[in-house]
């Protein structure tokens, strides 16, 4: 029987930090296979998997060059079969990461492209440019720099969104989309359960011609054949099977899109990935600076998508972190005073929303950013591209590596932190150097550590997702409707949920002091059943005094 996503929990694994079991410095798949009764433990339906297929890594395997083999430091296709055997005996199915906006420059179809094969060149975008030097638009890559990459041979540019060595796919083309299809047919068949659209938005570009008033996104985000090709894809593909879950990454999207990308009868994707709350410590878009996060535009963007996604009967994931995230116990609570309970409180307040909650690989163990002094640490590309862009901009080598301290993807690719051994238990302490540095509080904030705790987070994890699953409340988190409570409250992030005649009342503190709630909801008649705290200081008169990053979860 199909699982209802509407009760499931997703964890993600980024398979080269994960763990690493041939001693070579990079996890592997046999790394997650190994790992299995530790995602089961938890009590994740979905293992989300992010790249593994032959890539160059220039992206860390968003660079794709085969769809359908595996790239040999993660494995071999064996080991994907065992994998999605032995994760399917325990309940648990395997989600794969597709990333068809874009393929890697060294993919097969590129290169005949490069050849001069019109068929294949016509996979790619590939344009004249405006003369005197100048590429055909002025838009800029996500990675920095300008989005065209100039072919002396051809005269021409081709468009990369992204790295320059990772050139966007022409979705005009229907070989193309007959091309996608096939690969998702083939993994289907290998077993697998669901898939993630990485940038899947970005498919369909509008027109061709300089931005006055941007960096080029309005023309090629949300496009206009974009639920055409969705549907499309759907409905040739993964629409056939109702046991598959689906969730497109949306870039820089708009909600009325999402209301038909995850709508319950649009037949295009199950959920939506929107990112917009994690932009409150940005300056419009911008991510690298340092601005304070922004409390009060955090709950009106979550709470605008919860209840309006609700009301067009459409999906959210709901998340935190992700491997292109720094780690939320760092970004939004505290890590050093108050570690244990702002991780908590964070957790709460994401699992008990409607939508699916998706768990990125430590944050169940609190997991924080990297403890990097040295730019030469970093590894990620689009980290090491702003590093120059910001020097270039004024700041100086100091004020740039600082700011990507607090923003770089690195920051949640560090090793999984296992144990307090070496490596932290991401590889054997005879083994090659790991790929990226371990953090150096791994010997205080590890799993084996926290398996052994009843109060860890690791555990608390644990209830959460027991709550969405297999509780007298499971029906009110998966289906019910949701109110905010006190929306403009300076500390407070309270909503209610309803579902035929019941409530939960969820209430967290988001910062580190003792907060007085005044206009707390009265609680006669519920009862508390999950909080980070041991007791809460709540009056049925509707006032409370709530501790530094408390949360709790009433019933009624």
């Amino acid at each position: 029987m199909a699982k209802d996503f509407r009760k499931s929990t997703v964890y993600q694994v980024y398979p080269k930090s994960f763990c690493d079991t041939n001693k070579d410095g990079l996890g592997d798949l046999k790394g997650v296979t190994s790992k299995l009764d530790y995602i089961k433990e938890l009590g994740a339906d979905y293992i989300w998997l992010t790249p593994f297929f032959v890539s160059p890594q220039n992206d860390n395997g968003y660079d794709v060059e085969d769809y359908y083999n595996i790239d040999p430091g993660y494995g071999s296709m064996e080991d994907v079969e065992e994998l999605i055997a032995e994760a399917g005996k325990r309940g648990i199915g395997l989600m794969f990461d597709m990333v068809f906006n874009h393929v890697s420059t060294r993919h097969e179809w590129f290169r005949k492209a490069m050849e001069g094969d019109p068929y294949y060149k016509d996979f790619f975008f590939f344009r004249k440019g405006k003369g005197n030097g100048e590429p055909p638009t002025n838009w800029e890559s996500k990675f920095g720099g300008n989005a065209w990459e100039y072919v002396e041979k051809f005269d021409e540019y081709y468009l990369h969104l992204f790295d320059v060595t990772q050139a966007d796919l022409n979705w005009e083309n229907e070989n193309v989309r007959k091309e996608i299809q096939k690969i998702l047919r083939f993994w289907m068949e290998k077993g697998i359960r669901g898939f993630r659209f990485d940038v899947i938005n970005l498919i369909s570009k509008a027109c061709f011609e300089d931005d006055d008033k941007g960096d080029g996104r309005r023309f090629y985000t949300d496009g206009p054949k974009i639920h055409q090709y969705l549907k499309e894809m759907h409905d040739a593909t993964f629409g056939q099977d109702d046991g598959i879950i689906t969730v497109g990454e949306m870039s820089s999207t708009t909600i009325e899109n999402c209301y038909q990308y995850a709508g319950r009868d649009t037949g295009e994707l199950s959920m939506v990935f929107s990112f917009h709350h994690l932009k409150v410590d940005f300056m419009g878009n911008e991510k690298w600076v340092l601005v304070p996060a922004d409390f009060q535009k955090l709950k009106d963007i979550i709470f605008e998508w919860q209840t309006k996604m609700a009301e067009h009967n459409a999906w959210n994931a709901v998340f935190w972190c992700n491997h292109d995230q720094p780690r939320v116990v760092s970004r939004f609570g505290d890590e050093k005073k108050y570690w244990k309970e702002s991780a908590k409180m964070l957790g709460t307040v994401i699992h008990c929303l409607r939508g699916t909650p998706y768990v990125y690989q430590g944050e169940e163990i609190g997991m924080t950013n990297t403890d990097f002094k040295e730019i030469g640490r970093f590894k990620d590309v689009e980290s090491l591209n702003h590093y120059q862009i910001l020097q270039e901009k004024g700041l100086s080598a100091d004020d740039a590596l600082r700011i990507i301290q607090i923003h770089s993807r690195d920051n949640a690719r560090t090793p999984m932190q296992w144990d307090d051994t070496k490596y932290a238990g991401f590889t054997s302490e005879d083994s090659a150097e790991p790929w990226i540095g371990v953090n150096g509080n791994h010997t205080r904030i590890n799993a084996a550590d926290q398996l052994k705790d009843p109060s860890s987070i690791f555990h608390y994890y644990q209830k959460l997702i027991a709550l969405r699953e297999d509780s007298e409340i499971s029906d009110i988190i998966a289906f019910g409707g949701i109110e905010p409570l006190d929306q403009k409250d300076p500390c407070v992030f309270a909503y209610r949920r309803k579902y035929e005649g019941h409530e939960l009342i969820v209430a967290a503190n988001f910062f580190g002091r003792t907060y007085p709630w005044k206009n707390a909801p009265e609680l006669a008649g519920y009862r508390r059943v999950l909080g980070n705290y041991a007791d809460t200081e709540f009056s049925a008169e509707g006032t409370a005094v709530m501790k530094p990053y408390e949360a709790a979860v009433w019933y009624r």
